[in-house]
């Protein structure tokens, strides 16, 4: 709030030095290709500067696009003469000391260097710019494929978290509120920096009047709302809510302002319907059942904030209409013989497409009933039939929807071929998209161009909420933690052991074939186990809630050793 400093001067970020892992020399042209041995981020520096003229710099995520001084996508040229440096992107200019390091960051693990006659450069080196987040969960197993997946998640997670949580380092470097809503969850199950969720949400919204969707997308919108739910329930935060909720109101009746006369959302000039980068023909027109069901999750995200706040003219307002939504979607949505939501109605026609996007979604919002998500998932999501999701942005709530109805053993081995691949394929931070069938350079193009695909993407991190939430099984059940869940499953696992943050605590878990250890710093809550046989505990009692299954009451931070029969 001050002229004197502005945002970048009161940045979080901080600097390291680091230095490449291996050179190579070009004769041609006389330039050299160095590798900084991962995905990296940060200002290169060049040092000892010999004679007069331009040294070219060429960044790349594969030594293709480093190499490919035409195509490249970033790239920076300075000029070195007897009195100073120019950065001729800028035309800004320093004293010539010998050496210069450059005020524009970039994305790369490969650089190559090529200087032009008459000037020589001795040694190149970099500055690494990062947010200082602590690793606070972590994740270890008996299998060393899925530790690596876990790490390069986080990894990936930690170089597009920074003043806000951006979708990738390369491109856009911008905060899509899809993306952020994913970067959100992983961000409880990893580092729990509330800060950083609280500036992006605030940076998405931004001011009244609303003149536009987010990003100018209709599905961001709704992700908005539904990010602030996962908020308050992961951080129990009331005066977050509380400041945010008259820009919830205005943003929400902007949306109220685009429905049709069945009250349902469709696209309007200058909207951009979204869903994904599907590899297969999809109408965005007329009613999609995919943007109703992310409205009504977000109309009844509406009525808790209103209820937190006490306004409770619009808490009913906002109740009624989404139960009159939920209400609506099967009616006109559903295609009885195929068991499914079709993706979408059209001039008053129901389409005869179906997908996951919707069918997954209700699914993980609970909108089924048990008998109709068995219906679905047997229909839909384990029917090869139904295109596939190869994104890693939809696989995250794909994978999701598996895990919620207890099939982590098959989610382990698609996380192994999906994101196991992209490791195959000398990934070091997780891509934007994979396609498994893609090979060689097919894997760096995207968007018509022969590197545009990002091969850092925050959104590729998903593994990482996936094993804190469905394998360690820690999900809060009450804001902040006052009351939690442990329902920890092996999913094909020998052992596996880690840590979930909570507000002001974590929770550990370690399990095997035969024992279980929990210890809860925060909160009291429910350990949730199948077993053969009844369960037994160093603290309390086991009791029965089903075939097989037990729970544990937990409200000690001692630790707790469980022996059972794993079935």
């Amino acid at each position: 709030n001050d002229i004197n400093t502005p945002p970048s001067k009161v940045s979080p970020l901080r600097y390291e030095p680091m230095s490449y892992v291996s050179v190579e020399d070009k004769t041609a042209d006389g330039g050299r290709l160095y590798d900084f041995g991962k995905e990296t981020f940060g200002r290169i520096v060049l040092k000892d500067i010999v004679g007069h003229g331009t040294v070219n710099i060429y960044y790349g995520e594969s030594p293709e696009e480093a190499l490919d001084l035409d195509r490249c996508e970033t790239l920076d040229k300075i000029r070195f003469s007897a009195d100073d440096v120019r950065d001729l992107a800028t035309n800004v200019s320093v004293r010539n000391s010998g050496g210069y390091t450059l005020d524009n960051t970039k994305a790369f693990r490969y650089v190559y260097v090529a200087p032009e006659s008459g000037v020589k450069v001795g040694d190149v080196a970099m500055l690494y710019e990062y947010a200082p987040v602590e690793y606070r969960g972590s994740f270890r197993c008996s299998d060393p494929e899925l530790n690596r997946i876990w790490d390069v998640g986080a990894y990936t997670m930690h170089l597009t978290t920074r003043e806000f949580f951006i979708d990738g380092i390369k491109r856009d470097r911008w905060v899509w509120s899809g993306d952020a809503v994913q970067s959100y969850l992983m961000n409880y199950y990893l580092f729990f920096d509330s800060p950083t969720v609280k500036r992006t949400t605030r940076l998405l919204r931004g001011k009244d009047p609303v003149t536009s969707h987010i990003n100018t997308i209709m599905d961001y919108t709704l992700y908005w709302f539904n990010g602030i739910y996962d908020y308050y329930l992961y951080t129990g935060d009331k005066d977050f809510v509380k400041e945010l909720y008259p820009r919830m109101q205005s943003l929400m009746e902007y949306v109220l302002g685009r429905t049709n006369k069945d009250g349902m959302l469709e696209g309007m000039t200058g909207d951009w319907v979204f869903v994904d980068w599907a590899d297969f023909p999809m109408s965005k027109q007329g009613a999609l059942s995919f943007e109703q069901v992310l409205f009504c999750k977000s109309l009844e995200t509406m009525k808790l904030c209103a209820d937190i706040v006490g306004d409770t003219a619009d808490a009913d307002r906002y109740g009624k209409l989404a139960s009159e939504l939920r209400g609506k979607l099967i009616p006109t949505f559903w295609d009885e013989s195929r068991q499914a939501l079709v993706h979408n109605v059209e001039n008053g026609r129901k389409s005869d497409q179906v997908n996951k996007f919707a069918n997954m979604f209700a699914i993980n919002y609970g909108f089924f009933d048990a008998p109709t998500t068995k219906s679905v998932m047997e229909n839909v999501m384990l029917n090869p039939s139904v295109p596939a999701i190869t994104t890693p942005y939809m696989r995250f709530y794909e994978l999701e929807s598996l895990c919620s109805q207890g099939m982590q053993e098959q989610v382990l081995g698609e996380m192994k071929d999906y994101w196991g691949g992209m490791l195959r394929e000398g990934a070091t931070s997780f891509w934007e998209k994979y396609v498994p069938t893609d090979s060689g350079s097919q894997h760096l193009a995207m968007y018509g161009r022969p590197y545009g695909k990002s091969l850092c993407h925050a959104w590729g991190a998903s593994p990482v909420y996936l094993l804190g939430k469905y394998y360690l099984g820690v999900i809060p059940v009450k804001p902040g933690y006052e009351e939690f869940s442990i329902t920890p499953v092996l999913g094909g696992l020998k052992w596996m052991e880690g840590s979930v943050p909570t507000p002001d605590g974590d929770i550990s878990v370690y399990m095997n074939d035969r024992e279980i250890r929990i210890k809860a710093t925060e909160g009291k809550g429910y350990l949730n186990i199948r077993s053969g046989k009844l369960p037994k505990s160093s603290y309390g009692k086991f009791e029965k809630t089903g075939d097989n299954s037990y729970r544990l009451f937990i409200d000690t931070h001692d630790e707790i050793t469980v022996k059972y029969k794993h079935i």
